[in-house]
């Protein structure tokens, strides 16, 4: 960026990552105008374009001298969109289509971490599904079932005993519930221990580590139900601190980062590893990486940075990472609680009238918009299973905690319409000392 010049920016995406990104980036004194494509009810200066259509993405940035851009959601990061905006000599943050692949395929992502040394559970991958089914008979410890390709965070399911596991296989082989995305399956050991999300900043050469943060995937309270793309998150994760964290960096992120630069596919973006903790050795493991920065994760991170995101994004987009201080972030704790349609991840109701919006949240919270839009009467309507994100900073999680469901408690829409999880950033709170 060049100084005293405001950079236009382009966010991908429609969710309340790209709502939080938004947020944060208007802070900076750098940002100029700032697009969502699509965008939602919730986000301005909306783009009618659809984030799978690069080509149409492509020519809007093309004709907004100096744009930047930044992409949100995994799905155009899959197709390509990093590699075609690159073509054109436009300034795009994200990973390139094969680099992305860490993510849009499990199977890849998991030899990798084979490849790369990198801790992770043992596995096997399948694409026949009796032979899947005969290797889950022989196996002795409980397995998680993924499909390889992407499914909008549902495609894990977690097994208690071998019946389960074959009904997976059976759903996404067989019946193919996922569609494509479950024509390989990936069957891997089935960790025990404590979940956190570890996500970096990289620019190809070097990382910065965010705030660590932990996630909800599971739809009901005591992680009951089956696997969303998150009901909530906070930061810190009290699980990842210390010496772990350094163990993380030097075992997961810098590894990865080297591995993928040396293979020729060099990352540029956001890194996200989901680590499990093992409850007996306090080891981490890698169970999956995401090539973007998760959701709902950063709403909460995104809450306690304070450095400006803007100019770590130009720096990474140039390669320059090594030359910016380490990211500030507030000593507060920030809690994210995600309002859904009710019968989310299964089928829900759109356009459900949202009410109570424009109450008085309190200080130090943000609500951030995911599946909404507005009506010709500029009402913001239900328009996805993933709603909203109500976001609060607090001195304390307890602190935090309050303050969100509070703001959550002002909101609804339909009749019994929504749903949301009463224990986000429990295990914060109950921690030992």
């Amino acid at each position: 960026m060049r100084p005293g010049k405001k950079t236009d920016i382009l966010i991908v995406g429609s969710g309340g990552r790209e709502h939080a990104f938004g947020w944060k980036i208007s802070q900076s004194s750098h940002a100029g105008k700032i697009y969502f494509a699509p965008g939602n009810g919730g986000t301005f200066e909306n783009i009618d374009i659809r984030q799978n259509d690069i080509e149409k993405l492509a020519a809007f940035a093309k004709n907004r001298k100096d744009l930047l851009t930044i992409v949100g959601p995994e799905e155009p990061l899959s197709l390509g969109i990093v590699d075609e905006f690159r073509k054109e000599q436009l300034r795009i943050f994200g990973p390139t289509r094969e680099a992305a692949r860490l993510e849009s395929s499990k199977a890849f992502a998991k030899e990798f971490m084979r490849d790369a040394g990198i801790p992770t559970a043992p596995f096997a991958i399948f694409t026949e599904p009796e032979r899947a089914k005969d290797y889950i008979l022989r196996q002795e410890v409980p397995l998680v079932v993924k499909a390889d390709g992407l499914a909008a965070g549902k495609g894990v399911i977690v097994c208690d005993n071998s019946e389960q596991a074959i009904a997976a296989v059976d759903g996404m082989m067989v019946r193919q519930e996922f569609g494509p995305a479950g024509a390989k399956v990936v069957i891997e050991e089935r960790l025990a221990g404590e979940e956190a999300s570890f996500i970096a900043i990289c620019d190809g050469n070097s990382m910065l580590p965010l705030a660590s943060s932990q996630d909800h995937k599971r739809v009901f309270d005591g992680d009951k139900g089956p696997n969303t793309g998150g009901m909530g998150a906070y930061s810190p994760a009290p699980v990842i601190e210390g010496e772990l964290h350094d163990r993380i960096v030097n075992q997961v992120m810098e590894p990865t980062a080297r591995a993928m630069k040396n293979r020729g596919t060099s990352f540029t973006g956001f890194l996200y590893a989901g680590i499990m903790v093992d409850e007996k050795s306090g080891k981490p493991y890698t169970l999956e990486f995401n090539a973007r920065m998760g959701d709902p994760e950063c709403q909460p991170v995104m809450m306690r940075m304070k450095s400006d995101l803007l100019q770590y994004v130009d720096a990474a987009i140039d390669g320059r990472l090594d030359n910016m201080d380490p990211i500030e972030w507030k000593g507060d704790t920030a809690v994210c609680v995600v309002m859904a349609s009710r019968g989310y991840p299964g089928s829900y109701k759109k356009g459900e009238l949202i009410e109570g919006l424009g109450s008085d949240m309190g200080p130090d919270v943000s609500v951030f918009h995911a599946g909404t839009a507005r009506d010709s009467q500029n009402r913001v309507l239900t328009n996805g299973g993933r709603v909203l994100g109500v976001t609060a900073l607090g001195s304390n999680a307890e602190q935090a905690v309050e303050k969100a469901y509070s703001a959550v408690r002002k909101i609804r829409w339909g009749e019994n319409g929504h749903h949301y999880r009463t224990d986000i950033a429990r295990r914060a709170i109950t921690r030992p000392a």
